[in-house]
């Protein structure tokens, strides 16, 4: 999604381009974007009868958005607390960035 996101429109091999070697298969980045394609994230447009270009059909933060309440729902069964606790119990975050984080939301 960066890619498409950095760089606009394009095909599968044009993305396949911007990758660090070892570049992914031709074959995997068609699987990949189909699947960001049926959850919405993506769309595509015809330039031939065998080719398209894809750009994204949402924003950075729509995806992330619906990509963390995604994951919060099937890993956390839908609980934001039991997301937090553990990024607390795991020292991701501490009581002290909570605390602050609390802090700046109360001052909106």
């Amino acid at each position: 999604m960066n890619h498409i996101w950095n760089h606009g429109e394009m095909s599968i091999r044009e993305l396949q381009t911007l990758y660090d070697e070892p570049q992914p298969h031709i074959n995997t980045l068609s699987t990949l974007v189909r699947i960001l394609e049926e959850k919405g994230f993506l769309a595509h447009r015809a330039v031939s009868t065998r080719s398209y270009k894809y750009f994204a059909n949402v924003s950075r933060d729509d995806y992330r958005s619906r990509s963390l309440t995604g994951v919060i729902d099937k890993l956390f069964g839908k609980s934001y607390l039991g997301a937090v606790s553990t990024l607390v119990s795991e020292e991701k975050i501490s009581i002290d960035e909570l605390k602050e984080l609390i802090r700046q939301i109360e001052g909106e």
